[in-house]
């Protein structure tokens, strides 16, 4: 893949590049700050070279706070198919919550200790790249610290349970063993879920989709 890499460390910057080239990616193009983000993408799609994906910060100058996210929310408000993967130490509540519910998908949010499980990394990249939402675990722990009424309220109280695990990721046999639940008792929970949620059997990624409509009944 060809990948634009925008991280204001120059030293992570530098390691990030040496591990993507070994996995075989090529870097098309680097930015230091969110601006620097915005033009990169802008001169590689002028000239027809539109990145594979868009892997960034948050916290990039010239605020240092929520800038890197906000680009990339950005990039995606001009090319709503780009696949963007962002990869922090921080999360940002409110822009996160904005990029992970974005409809198309394509969206990845890991935080850097990641990085460390190269396999996973790029296996999240791979699936970013091709259309898929990736999740860090830790991320959506914290965007499901609260919620709010919404579509999720014809939810039973063990389904919500159910949802909660789902959002965590686990599978369907650790769903089982943590709520004490056979495993067709489980995929009955979830068959319901996706009803009341209107994820229908031809719903492409039902189980990423409701994970997400749980993330939209947060406050943040």
């Amino acid at each position: 893949m060809r990948l634009l890499l925008a991280e204001d460390s120059a030293l992570l910057r530098e390691a990030l590049t040496a591990l993507l080239e070994r996995l075989g990616h090529t870097i098309a193009a680097t930015a230091q700050t969110a601006p620097g983000l915005l033009m990169a993408f802008g001169r590689l799609t002028d000239a027809g070279e539109q990145p594979d994906l868009v892997l960034t910060d948050v916290r990039m100058p010239p605020d240092n706070s929520d800038d890197g996210l906000r680009a990339a929310l950005d990039i995606r408000a001009m090319h709503p198919a780009q696949p963007i993967m962002v990869l922090s130490q921080y999360i940002a509540d409110t822009y996160a919550r904005e990029l992970l519910t974005l409809p198309e998908g394509a969206i990845g949010y890991l935080l850097k200790d990641r990085v460390n499980r190269v396999r996973d990394f790029a296996a999240a990249l791979e699936t970013v790249a091709s259309g898929g939402t990736v999740i860090d675990p830790d991320v959506v722990q914290h965007l499901l610290s609260g919620s709010r009424p919404g579509p999720l309220d014809n939810l039973t109280a063990r389904e919500r349970e159910v949802l909660a695990l789902m959002a965590d990721g686990e599978s369907n046999a650790d769903i089982a063993d943590a709520l004490t639940l056979t495993d067709a008792a489980v995929s009955k929970h979830i068959g319901s879920i996706f009803a009341k949620l209107g994820l229908g059997p031809v719903e492409d990624n039902r189980r990423v989709r409701a994970v997400l409509t749980y993330l939209q009944t947060v406050h943040l």
